[in-house]
């Protein structure tokens, strides 16, 4: 009655006897830390308004994409027009003063000519022409300034991106220097903050994985040399981080250290009554089951870690 068992585990074995083997070796394996990063924009800048006065018009509103330089509000100041009337009707008064005071000129010119009049009062009038021409300049200057005024009244956007936020509305009366919108732009970045016992193995270049399943790899570029409440500051940076939200969190795995382990691929475990084990081959005779304690499978996914039960130079029967 016991013959049958007995040729059935003969059988395995010499089934077993041209499976493949593999000798364990020690691998050197990253272990990761999941942290959460930040997505950050490079420029966040605020288009601000250069004059004071009535929004009349407002081009944007949050998500909208801008190009750098675009007009996307208009600020009215209503004393500026009525200033540039009168710089205007002082321009005409003037030249008119002046002309008169060419003509006063010319005729003094010709009566010293003919000896009926006075330098006195040609050099008087020629000075007068003199000022008044300064006096038309300086009005001028002074509609120039009033027309750069007006054309300031035209806010644009500072760099090309996206609108983060846009807190005001037509009709709103603005004071120079206030943010008609805040625009994002630059590209989008993680920016970590990682405990500071990590900060050592932290390192410009290093990979590292972001999103479920490490989906993608980014690359740390910056380190910040100061370690602000514990925590050191990274900046992470990757050809598509997947999102176009500016301050969404996005899971990321850090290296955070090297270890040395022995792992084995999952075909070679075998489980049963809730114990694992792996057949490793002997010197001499059939190879022996040999109970283990598998910890996590290794980032890659190609074999197991094993904690206990096996030795390097092991050589573990495959299926």
């Amino acid at each position: 009655m016991r013959r049958a068992p007995i040729i059935l585990l003969a059988a395995a074995f010499a089934s077993l006897a041209g499976a493949a083997e593999i000798t364990l070796a020690p691998r050197e394996i990253t272990e990761t830390k999941a942290v959460f990063g930040r997505v950050e924009a490079r420029n966040v800048v605020p288009a601000r308004a250069r004059i004071g006065g009535t929004l009349v018009r407002l081009d944007v509103t949050e998500g909208a994409k801008v190009a750098e330089g675009q007009a996307i509000a208009l600020v009215v100041d209503d004393k500026l027009a009525p200033q540039l009337r009168a710089a205007e009707a002082r321009i005409r008064a003037l030249t008119a003063e002046r002309a008169n005071a060419l003509v006063e000129l010319e005729r003094a010119q010709a009566l010293l000519a003919r000896g009926a009049g006075t330098q006195q009062r040609a050099d008087q009038l020629k000075t007068q022409a003199d000022v008044l021409a300064g006096q038309i300049a300086a009005a001028e200057a002074e509609r120039a300034v009033l027309l750069q005024q007006g054309a300031d009244g035209e806010v644009k956007a500072p760099v090309g991106g996206r609108v983060l936020q846009a807190p005001v509305t037509r009709g709103a009366v603005l004071m120079p220097g206030e943010a008609v919108a805040t625009i994002a732009g630059g590209g989008l970045y993680l920016r970590l903050a990682l405990p500071e016992r990590h900060a050592a193995s932290l390192g410009l270049g290093a990979e590292v994985a972001i999103g479920e399943g490490g989906r993608q790899n980014g690359r740390i570029v910056k380190v910040f040399p100061q370690i602000e409440n514990g925590r050191v500051i990274a900046d992470l940076e990757a050809a598509d981080l997947g999102t176009e939200f500016v301050g969404q969190r996005v899971l990321v795995q850090i290296p955070v250290a090297r270890r040395t382990v022995l792992a084995v691929p999952p075909a070679a475990i075998r489980r049963s009554a809730g114990v694992d084990r792996v057949l490793v081959a002997s010197p001499a005779g059939p190879p022996r089951e040999v109970v283990i304690i598998a910890g996590a499978a290794l980032p890659d996914g190609s074999a197991v870690e094993i904690l206990s039960g096996l030795a390097a130079g092991d050589r573990v029967v495959l299926p």
